[in-house]
């Protein structure tokens, strides 16, 4: 089977990697891809925006299956167009991708089919808004309503932060707007849930914890994910059957009184206070870096999974994991998530040597001239599986030092409320 991922991140990798495991592969093509990437597959430079041009290249190369890594191509509608032209895709639709590009499509649902979540106002412009944290207690949440690669989340805890996030808001710096959400602040413990639905039936697909701001402790400016680990500290049987009962179901049912379905991977992030799941945000794809942390663990042959999906089949599949524990630690260009050098070169990558359970996806980097440089925030991930999330830590950074690149940066307390 020839495939086509889409994306060039570590979630791209490490789907590559996984796709790689598969006795059903022939073929890997990544576009764009990453210098990981190209390790594995072969990387494509077309415009992941061009639905057309992506359709070409498919039919060309007799592609059997494409999976959609990032969000933006799902939420403008990547799986519509392709499944119109006969290509099978593992994605949600563009309505079913809502549940993401838009924060209110998805707090006025909760609303409707009474899905627990943090109280919320929909406002039109900065007057209203502000008038309205003017009488909220703090702290209080501010948040753009699309897209804003996990950075349109604004904790305030001075009303004069939350003025200058709906300002900053208003004026485009997440795109064009014409509303903005705040919300309460609910003060409890975040929980990454997953599931895979084929848009009939859905499997529980592991859980994880993420560290999304940039400095230890979980301090400083949001990020796209400093690392991450699975599974969450949290779980346990009694709460996963709430999420799905209160969550879950709920939420698919919406979709089917929408007349439609959701096939892929469903992310919910989570606020759980005192055993209790409050929905924060969904996430209509995996997320990275939690992807590059549960899908080593994944012990059933991933293409054939995908394929269920896609043919609405995966009643068929007997999905099994390793019972162990996973860590992601990302390595970072320094001045990342704000202004960051980009093409630095990255050297000593091909020395690691890599024992089993270890793995570095590629996140921002490119090739040039048979040397890697750096093309990104994020630019390396270093997950680890073993019994131990300690053990899986330390590992992570020996091999960070052992690369020893100057111009990167990470968080050494990643998995700090799971190890002593």
């Amino acid at each position: 089977m020839n495939v086509l991922i889409i994306g060039s991140g570590g979630r791209e990798h490490a789907l590559c990697t996984s796709c790689k495991k598969s006795e059903n592969i022939n073929k890997i093509f990544c576009a764009p891809g990453n210098a990981g990437t190209d390790l594995i597959a072969k990387n494509i430079y077309i415009d992941i925006n061009d639905f057309q041009e992506i359709t070409n290249f498919v039919n060309k190369n007799e592609i059997e299956i494409v999976i959609v890594g990032p969000e933006k191509p799902l939420v403008d509608g990547i799986v519509d167009y392709l499944e119109k032209n006969n290509i099978k895709t593992f994605g949600p639709s563009k309505l079913a991708s809502k549940l993401e590009g838009s924060k209110i499509f998805t707090k006025e649902l909760c609303d409707k089919y009474n899905i627990p979540t943090a109280k919320f106002g929909i406002f039109k412009n900065s007057n209203d808004a502000n008038n309205f944290v003017e009488k909220c207690d703090l702290p209080i949440v501010v948040k753009a309503d699309g897209l804003a690669s996990g950075k349109g989340v604004y904790i305030c805890n001075k009303r004069d932060e939350a003025e200058i996030a709906i300002k900053e808001i208003f004026n485009g710096k997440f795109g064009l707007t014409n509303e903005i959400l705040i919300e309460e602040f609910l003060d409890g413990e975040e929980m990454s849930f997953f599931i895979i639905s084929d848009g009939e039936t859905y499997f529980p697909f592991g859980t994880a914890q993420d560290h999304k701001r940039v400095f230890e402790g979980d301090k400083g400016k949001n990020t796209g994910g400093m690392g991450a680990y699975s599974p969450s500290r949290l779980e346990n049987d009694e709460l996963n059957n709430k999420i799905i009962k209160k969550i879950i179901n709920p939420t698919l049912k919406a979709l089917k009184d929408l007349n439609t379905s959701f096939k892929g991977f469903l992310y919910a992030g989570l606020m759980i206070i005192k055993n209790e799941p409050f929905l924060i945000e969904y996430n209509v794809r995996m997320g990275d870096p939690e992807c590059q942390t549960i899908l080593p663990k994944l012990k059933t042959d991933f293409v054939k999974l995908i394929s269920a999906c896609v043919n609405k089949n995966l009643n068929s599949i007997n999905l099994e994991w390793h019972n162990d524990k996973s860590l992601c630690v990302v390595l970072c260009s320094k001045g990342y998530p704000e202004s960051y050098e980009n093409n630095i070169e990255i050297q000593n990558l091909n020395k690691v040597k890599l024992k089993k359970n270890e793995y570095i996806f590629h996140a921002g980097t490119k090739k040039e001239k048979d040397k890697i440089l750096s093309n990104g925030g994020r630019v390396l991930n270093f997950v680890i599986r073993s019994n131990n999330f300690k053990n899986n830590r330390e590992t992570a950074i020996n091999l960070i030092n052992e690369i020893n690149w100057e111009n990167g940066f990470f968080r050494g307390d990643i998995g700090y409320k799971v190890i002593d």
